[in-house]
């Protein structure tokens, strides 16, 4: 697998529509957190950004409806690193909340589930009112703690809840669970939480949850998605370090984040947990990569 800093002296990357690493005149911004310390089984996601870049090299800079979106300027500002948790996740805060102070559109690539929290915060220290936070995983990841780590990638939404701007879980909407925690069953009986698990979506389709969600967040004019690889079937998706049987399709994924995006006013998203070394395949890694261009396809059709 090469290295990101190779790849972005290479300048082959992302379809022919990476600009360079200064985002002020990019429509895009693009980082990558290749962390996976806070994990509570398997590793593997550190090498996630990496390998996800490495595929983009090759591929078009078209959607899958056919769009020519050629025109994107992304700024790939490389990896977010450090000698600890608490280093890596400082920088990314504050990369956040510069991005979003800028009003950049951004994209961030885990990684583990975790390494959302600093962007979360970042984006609590950017903004002046509250936002709301999509939450595509088979996991809830409202534990207050989890193996004795209250950062743990099982914890991402309960710290996010405890955030200024988020103002507790009625601004956050989890979409694909199948999966709990005791300790979150107790914080949903004195909680709200708004929820379309693996086998309503499955009765209910795209577009219903769609309407769900905007029932819920559409008065909010900021909204951040954070797609956990693992919301999709291990058939669609086995790299992954806690693969959950029961979980979306592929098309069911991209049919949902289209609705989204055309429907609420997403300001950034990230993909997460996909560990290329546990699947030879690289299905994990593949999708990451097609999630990625499709949500760059519909933020570009929103703002031609």
């Amino acid at each position: 697998m090469k290295k990101t800093k190779d790849m972005i002296l290479e300048g082959k990357l992302w379809g022919g529509m990476f600009t360079g690493q200064d985002y002020e005149n990019a429509h895009i911004a693009v980082f990558g957190i290749p962390y996976d310390e806070n994990v509570s089984y398997r590793k593997g996601a550190k090498d996630g950004p990496a390998a996800i870049r490495e595929t983009t090299a090759p591929i078009p800079p078209t959607t899958e409806y056919f769009e020519d979106i050629s025109a994107l300027r992304v700024a790939d500002l490389g990896d977010i690193e450090g000698e600890s948790c608490k280093e890596v996740f400082d920088k990314a805060e504050k990369l956040t909340e510069e991005l979003v102070r800028a009003g950049k559109f951004f994209t961030m690539i885990g990684g583990d589930h975790s390494v959302t929290i600093p962007v979360l915060r970042g984006i609590d220290k950017a903004v002046d009112e509250n936002f709301g936070v999509i939450h595509i995983d088979a996991h809830f990841d409202l534990c207050d703690s989890l193996e004795g780590s209250k950062v743990s990638h099982g914890c991402t939404e309960r710290r996010a809840s405890e955030l200024k701007h988020v103002g507790g879980s009625d601004n956050l909407f989890f979409i694909a669970i199948r999966s709990a925690e005791l300790d979150e069953l107790e914080f949903m009986k004195n909680n709200p939480v708004h929820v379309i698990s693996a086998a309503e979506f499955d009765r209910i389709g795209a577009e219903q949850t769609v309407e769900a969600v905007k029932k819920q967040l559409g008065h909010l004019k900021k909204i951040y998605i954070t797609v956990d690889i693992d919301c999709l079937d291990p058939a669609y998706a086995a790299g992954t370090g806690t693969p959950k049987f029961g979980g979306l399709t592929s098309r069911q994924l991209l049919n949902l984040l289209r609705g989204l995006f055309e429907s609420l006013p997403v300001i950034g998203f990230d993909v997460v947990e996909v560990a290329p070394s546990l699947d030879a395949s690289l299905s994990s890694v593949y999708a990451g990569q097609r999630i990625i261009t499709e949500c760059w396809g519909h933020y570009y059709r929103k703002i031609q």
